[in-house]
């Protein structure tokens, strides 16, 4: 299994729309894509409302694809959640280490 790991850095952000309570489509860039070590075909997506109040209003989905049909899952099982956050991370260190060598 290839470890796929993406964070959005590009010039254009990925922008997708999902609806809210009321039916409303809220705004969200996609800050990374990333499967974690666990032996299984999960992944995973991290969210910044582009409306955020919040600077550190993150949220984090499991995923599946389909062609251009994209299905999010919340992460209800608090083991779960502790393995994306942990892997979610290690990335950003990963990344904040990259830019300091650049610099």
């Amino acid at each position: 299994m290839e470890n796929e790991q993406h964070l959005n850095l590009e010039e254009e952000p990925e922008i997708i729309y999902i609806p809210d309570e009321e039916g409303n489509e809220e705004e969200f860039e996609v800050i990374a894509r990333f499967e974690v070590e666990d032996g299984s075909d999960r992944k995973y997506m991290v969210l910044y409302p582009v409306e955020a109040e919040e600077e550190d209003e993150l949220l984090a989905f499991r995923y599946e694809e389909d062609g251009d049909d994209l299905q999010l899952y919340t992460i209800d099982d608090e083991e779960e959640w502790n393995i994306v956050e942990e892997t979610f991370n290690t990335l950003m260190a990963e990344m904040d280490g990259e830019e300091e060598e650049k610099a």
